[in-house]
Protein backbone atom coordinates (compact mmCIF):
# COMPACT_ATOMS: atom_id res chain seq x y z
CA UNK A 1 0.00 0.00 0.00
CA UNK A 2 2.55 2.14 1.06
CA UNK A 3 4.57 1.65 -2.50
CA UNK A 4 1.19 2.14 -4.32
CA UNK A 5 0.59 5.85 -2.36
CA UNK A 6 4.15 6.98 -3.01
CA UNK A 7 4.10 6.15 -6.71
CA UNK A 8 0.60 7.03 -8.14
CA UNK A 9 -0.96 9.28 -4.90
CA UNK A 10 -1.30 12.71 -6.92
CA UNK A 11 0.72 14.97 -4.93
CA UNK A 12 -1.38 18.41 -5.41
CA UNK A 13 -4.76 16.60 -3.94
CA UNK A 14 -2.76 14.85 -0.58
CA UNK A 15 -1.45 18.86 -0.16
CA UNK A 16 -5.06 19.79 -0.20
CA UNK A 17 -6.45 16.80 2.21
CA UNK A 18 -3.40 17.68 4.59
CA UNK A 19 -4.15 21.26 4.69
CA UNK A 20 -8.22 21.05 5.12
CA UNK A 21 -9.04 22.01 1.40
CA UNK A 22 -12.03 21.60 -0.27
CA UNK A 23 -11.52 18.63 -3.12
CA UNK A 24 -13.21 19.63 -6.42
CA UNK A 25 -14.90 17.01 -8.31
CA UNK A 26 -12.17 16.41 -10.70
CA UNK A 27 -9.50 16.06 -8.07
CA UNK A 28 -12.06 13.07 -6.79
CA UNK A 29 -12.94 11.66 -10.00
CA UNK A 30 -8.91 11.63 -10.84
CA UNK A 31 -7.95 9.86 -7.65
CA UNK A 32 -11.10 7.43 -7.44
CA UNK A 33 -9.89 6.32 -11.46
CA UNK A 34 -6.45 5.80 -10.22
CA UNK A 35 -7.70 3.58 -7.59
CA UNK A 36 -10.17 1.52 -9.81
CA UNK A 37 -7.02 1.08 -12.16
CA UNK A 38 -5.07 -0.40 -9.39
CA UNK A 39 -8.45 -2.74 -7.99
CA UNK A 40 -8.78 -1.07 -5.30
CA UNK A 41 -11.90 1.74 -5.44
CA UNK A 42 -14.62 -0.71 -3.94
CA UNK A 43 -13.27 -2.24 -0.47
CA UNK A 44 -16.32 -3.62 0.66
CA UNK A 45 -17.11 -5.19 -2.81
CA UNK A 46 -17.22 -9.09 -3.64
CA UNK A 47 -14.51 -9.53 -6.25
CA UNK A 48 -17.50 -11.27 -8.22
CA UNK A 49 -18.41 -7.36 -8.77
CA UNK A 50 -15.19 -5.79 -8.98
CA UNK A 51 -14.44 -5.12 -5.79
CA UNK A 52 -11.02 -6.40 -3.44
CA UNK A 53 -12.25 -9.01 -1.14
CA UNK A 54 -10.09 -8.02 1.14
CA UNK A 55 -10.94 -8.94 5.17
CA UNK A 56 -11.49 -6.18 7.76
CA UNK A 57 -7.97 -6.03 8.95
CA UNK A 58 -6.88 -5.53 5.19
CA UNK A 59 -9.60 -2.90 4.52
CA UNK A 60 -8.11 -1.48 7.99
CA UNK A 61 -4.88 -1.72 6.63
CA UNK A 62 -5.45 0.63 3.50
CA UNK A 63 -7.50 3.20 5.03
CA UNK A 64 -4.78 3.99 8.27
CA UNK A 65 -2.06 4.37 5.29
CA UNK A 66 -4.50 6.21 3.21
CA UNK A 67 -4.52 8.88 6.19
CA UNK A 68 -0.95 8.59 6.89
CA UNK A 69 -0.27 9.75 3.79
CA UNK A 70 -3.20 12.28 3.29
CA UNK A 71 -5.52 10.45 0.62
CA UNK A 72 -8.84 11.42 0.42
CA UNK A 73 -11.58 9.62 1.54
CA UNK A 74 -13.99 7.98 -1.76
CA UNK A 75 -17.25 9.80 -2.52
CA UNK A 76 -19.41 7.82 -0.64
CA UNK A 77 -22.74 8.05 -2.65
CA UNK A 78 -22.23 5.49 -5.59
CA UNK A 79 -18.98 3.13 -4.40
CA UNK A 80 -20.39 2.48 -0.57
CA UNK A 81 -24.07 3.89 -0.22
CA UNK A 82 -26.06 2.69 -3.15
CA UNK A 83 -23.35 -0.06 -5.13
CA UNK A 84 -24.03 -2.05 -2.44
CA UNK A 85 -27.75 -2.06 -2.45
CA UNK A 86 -27.51 -2.77 -6.36
CA UNK A 87 -25.88 -5.76 -5.58
CA UNK A 88 -28.05 -7.11 -2.59
CA UNK A 89 -31.23 -6.13 -3.87
CA UNK A 90 -30.62 -5.40 -7.86
CA UNK A 91 -31.21 -7.29 -10.81
CA UNK A 92 -28.98 -8.55 -12.82
CA UNK A 93 -29.38 -5.83 -15.47
CA UNK A 94 -29.12 -3.34 -13.03
CA UNK A 95 -26.41 -4.91 -11.67
CA UNK A 96 -24.86 -4.88 -15.53
CA UNK A 97 -25.32 -1.73 -16.22
CA UNK A 98 -24.65 0.17 -12.88
CA UNK A 99 -21.86 -1.27 -11.30
CA UNK A 100 -19.57 -0.89 -13.88
CA UNK A 101 -20.24 2.93 -14.76
CA UNK A 102 -19.60 3.30 -10.96
CA UNK A 103 -15.98 1.70 -10.89
CA UNK A 104 -15.42 3.86 -13.34
CA UNK A 105 -16.51 6.75 -12.70
CA UNK A 106 -18.93 7.48 -15.78
CA UNK A 107 -21.61 7.74 -12.95
CA UNK A 108 -21.80 10.54 -10.11
CA UNK A 109 -25.13 9.84 -7.97
CA UNK A 110 -26.54 12.09 -5.75
CA UNK A 111 -29.28 10.46 -2.80
CA UNK A 112 -33.02 11.86 -2.23
CA UNK A 113 -33.84 10.59 0.74
CA UNK A 114 -34.78 13.59 2.96
CA UNK A 115 -37.35 15.89 2.35
CA UNK A 116 -39.23 19.31 4.48
CA UNK A 117 -40.49 18.04 7.54
CA UNK A 118 -39.03 14.32 6.60
CA UNK A 119 -35.59 14.25 7.72
CA UNK A 120 -35.38 12.39 11.45
CA UNK A 121 -38.81 10.98 10.58
CA UNK A 122 -37.61 9.77 7.14
CA UNK A 123 -40.83 7.77 7.12
CA UNK A 124 -43.16 10.20 6.85
CA UNK A 125 -41.65 11.47 3.50
CA UNK A 126 -44.34 12.22 0.87
CA UNK A 127 -42.77 12.39 -2.58
CA UNK A 128 -44.86 10.53 -4.70
CA UNK A 129 -44.52 8.04 -7.70
CA UNK A 130 -47.63 7.26 -9.42
CA UNK A 131 -47.94 3.88 -11.30
CA UNK A 132 -48.48 4.64 -15.02
CA UNK A 133 -48.34 1.65 -17.21
CA UNK A 134 -44.40 0.14 -16.76
CA UNK A 135 -43.30 4.15 -15.45
CA UNK A 136 -43.64 6.08 -12.50
CA UNK A 137 -44.67 9.67 -12.46
CA UNK A 138 -42.80 11.82 -9.50
CA UNK A 139 -43.87 14.64 -7.67
CA UNK A 140 -42.08 16.20 -4.61
CA UNK A 141 -39.19 17.44 -3.50
CA UNK A 142 -35.98 16.54 -1.73
CA UNK A 143 -33.95 18.05 0.36
CA UNK A 144 -30.20 18.52 1.51
CA UNK A 145 -29.33 16.72 -1.61
CA UNK A 146 -25.35 16.73 -1.38
CA UNK A 147 -24.05 17.37 -5.03
CA UNK A 148 -27.23 16.81 -6.99
CA UNK A 149 -26.52 20.34 -8.84
CA UNK A 150 -23.08 17.68 -9.92
CA UNK A 151 -24.64 14.54 -10.51
CA UNK A 152 -26.15 12.70 -13.39
CA UNK A 153 -27.87 10.19 -11.60
CA UNK A 154 -30.11 9.69 -8.05
CA UNK A 155 -31.15 7.02 -5.87
CA UNK A 156 -34.26 7.74 -4.51
CA UNK A 157 -37.15 6.93 -1.83
CA UNK A 158 -40.46 7.78 -3.08
CA UNK A 159 -44.02 6.78 -1.89
CA UNK A 160 -45.75 4.10 -4.03
CA UNK A 161 -48.32 3.51 -1.58
CA UNK A 162 -50.16 6.80 0.27
CA UNK A 163 -52.91 4.50 1.89
CA UNK A 164 -50.05 1.72 3.41
CA UNK A 165 -51.62 1.02 7.11
CA UNK A 166 -47.65 2.07 8.16
CA UNK A 167 -46.20 4.79 7.17
CA UNK A 168 -42.93 2.60 6.03
CA UNK A 169 -44.71 0.03 4.44
CA UNK A 170 -45.37 2.13 1.12
CA UNK A 171 -42.50 3.42 0.33
CA UNK A 172 -39.73 1.93 -2.79
CA UNK A 173 -36.67 2.58 -3.59
CA UNK A 174 -36.07 4.03 -7.57
CA UNK A 175 -32.52 4.40 -9.38
CA UNK A 176 -33.29 8.35 -11.38
CA UNK A 177 -31.18 7.89 -14.60
CA UNK A 178 -31.36 11.13 -16.49
CA UNK A 179 -30.92 13.69 -13.52
CA UNK A 180 -31.03 16.14 -16.04
CA UNK A 181 -34.67 15.10 -17.53
CA UNK A 182 -37.32 17.79 -18.09
CA UNK A 183 -39.43 18.11 -14.84
CA UNK A 184 -36.34 18.19 -12.41
CA UNK A 185 -34.80 21.26 -10.86
CA UNK A 186 -32.16 22.07 -8.52
CA UNK A 187 -31.85 24.60 -6.61
CA UNK A 188 -28.98 25.74 -4.42
CA UNK A 189 -28.35 25.60 -0.74
CA UNK A 190 -25.95 28.31 0.09
CA UNK A 191 -24.63 27.41 3.72
CA UNK A 192 -23.26 29.84 6.25
CA UNK A 193 -19.88 29.00 5.25
CA UNK A 194 -20.49 30.22 1.53
CA UNK A 195 -19.81 27.07 -0.10
CA UNK A 196 -22.37 25.13 -2.31
CA UNK A 197 -22.60 21.72 -1.50
CA UNK A 198 -26.30 20.72 -0.84
CA UNK A 199 -29.36 21.24 -2.92
CA UNK A 200 -33.19 21.32 -3.35
CA UNK A 201 -34.69 18.87 -6.04
CA UNK A 202 -38.08 19.14 -7.41
CA UNK A 203 -39.69 16.88 -9.60
CA UNK A 204 -42.59 17.78 -11.47
CA UNK A 205 -44.20 14.66 -13.63
CA UNK A 206 -41.03 13.36 -13.99
CA UNK A 207 -41.32 9.68 -15.77
CA UNK A 208 -38.46 6.70 -14.61
CA UNK A 209 -39.56 3.26 -15.60
CA UNK A 210 -40.77 0.87 -13.09
CA UNK A 211 -37.35 -1.17 -13.76
CA UNK A 212 -35.13 1.18 -12.33
CA UNK A 213 -37.46 0.37 -8.81
CA UNK A 214 -34.42 -1.82 -6.84
CA UNK A 215 -36.39 -4.42 -4.52
CA UNK A 216 -40.16 -4.77 -4.22
CA UNK A 217 -42.72 -2.26 -4.65
CA UNK A 218 -43.63 -0.76 -1.37
CA UNK A 219 -40.37 -2.57 0.08
CA UNK A 220 -38.30 -0.04 -0.02
CA UNK A 221 -37.87 0.26 3.85
CA UNK A 222 -36.11 -2.14 4.37
CA UNK A 223 -33.63 -1.45 1.28
CA UNK A 224 -33.41 1.87 2.55
CA UNK A 225 -32.38 0.37 5.96
CA UNK A 226 -29.36 -1.69 4.74
CA UNK A 227 -28.13 1.26 2.77
CA UNK A 228 -28.21 3.22 5.98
Amino acid sequence: VRTFLNEKLPKDISSKVKEHKRLGKEDTIRWQKILNEQGWLALHWPKEHGGTGWSPIQKHIFEEECAEYGAPGVLPFGVNMVAPVIIKFGSEEQKQTYLPRILSGEDWWCQGYSEPGSGSDLASLQCRATSDGDDYIINGTKLWTTGAHQSNKMFCLVRTDPNAAKKQEGISFILIDDFQAEGIKVDPIITLAGDHEVNQVFFDDVRVPKKNRVGAENNGWTVAKYLL
